[in-house]
């Protein structure tokens, strides 16, 4: 995709897709609608104050949770039209923010929005699926951080590719899986809409089943 990152891609579809599902259609994000899933966006970009409040605990999540409902009960045109736009100048426009965090972001979410409509998991190009693996592979033990009691590999299906997100330290390890866009989605604890096989000792496939992953 000569001159365009892949983040800035995503946004565009997402944006499209936010316009034709409208304000009030599912995510996977259960009980957020497709109004909170634009606002939730716009907010992470656009309020400096409120958006460390996605990610830090307590009372700065709850300023980030009014901040936030306050957005979604505005003009839901408005918002797409926001998020469309792209990032602010800025933290969210420097090349690593956009190729990793961003496209993350844009891309987690857009699956958020299409696959609770009833859409089935889209067959990606080449070079996207290396642009996800790069941002799956930055920081796999983060993402793990909540697995106790086993060890975790990450395969990308039909490749030699495998990271390992979290040592066993001397237990059994699992092994999950799948294209880099559902490794992401099962590690962001979409478990339940992502593709993927889990493989391993059963005590190790428990473990993983137990866990919350990701955020």
């Amino acid at each position: 995709m000569a001159g365009l990152l892949w983040d800035a891609a995503e946004r565009a579809q997402l944006a499209d897709l936010l316009d034709e599902l409208g304000p009030g259609a599912p995510t996977l994000l259960a009980p957020w609608t497709t109004r909170d899933l634009a606002a939730h966006l716009v907010l992470r970009e656009n309020d400096a104050l409120a958006g460390p409040g996605l990610v830090l605990p307590g009372p700065w999540s709850r300023f980030a949770e009014r901040r936030q409902a306050a957005l979604a009960a505005g003009d839901f045109t408005a918002l797409v039209a926001t998020l469309r736009s792209g990032p602010p100048p800025g933290f969210f426009r420097t090349r690593w923010v956009r190729r990793v965090p961003n496209l993350i972001e844009f891309f987690v979410h857009h699956e958020d929005a299409r696959r609770a409509n009833g859409r089935t998991p889209r067959t990606t190009e080449p070079a996207l699926d290396q642009a996800l693996w790069h941002a799956l592979t930055r920081a796999p033990w983060f993402l793990a951080r909540r697995l106790r009691g086993a060890g975790l590999e990450l395969h990308w299906a039909g490749t030699t590719h495998t990271v390992r997100a979290r040592r066993g330290h001397g237990r059994p390890t699992a092994r999950v899986t799948g294209p880099p866009g559902e490794l992401l989605l099962f590690m962001f604890s979409r478990e339940d809409a992502a593709h993927v096989e889990v493989s391993g000792p059963a005590a190790a496939v428990q473990a993983v089943q137990r866990a919350r992953l990701g955020m």
